[in-house]
């Protein structure tokens, strides 16, 4: 149909022509949902309900356990990905415990 069309279509036909429209996008609407939720019905998705995810038990902050010595403000804490900082140098040779913070304490404590 070409805008002309429409154009010189009166306002009940323009309406008439409306409600055609409506109830055929309605039908394919539903046999569309009808048609995807067979989809999802044969992947199992549907019958297995879905639940949130359980509350994850709060952790105490972790003390920083290694530092940076071009830059005491950063620190690791020796938990997850390796800093930018302490990978080129743990390439070039040096060891992880060169960087302890504090290493005096550390061997003290292992002492005793």
């Amino acid at each position: 149909m070409k805008m002309n069309d429409l154009k010189s279509m009166s306002v009940d036909e323009l309406w008439n022509l409306h409600e055609k429209v409506s109830a055929a996008l309605t039908q394919r609407i539903t046999a569309e949902k009808v048609r995807l939720d067979e989809r999802l019905r044969t992947l199992g998705a549907v019958d297995k309900p879905i639940r949130p995810a359980p509350e994850r038990r709060p952790y105490p902050p972790v003390r920083p356990k290694y530092r940076n010595p071009k830059n005491p403000a950063q620190t690791w804490s020796g938990r997850g990905k390796l800093p930018s900082w302490l990978d080129p140098q743990l390439r070039a040779g040096r060891k992880l415990d060169e960087f302890l913070i504090d290493r005096s304490a550390r061997k003290h404590r292992h002492k005793a």
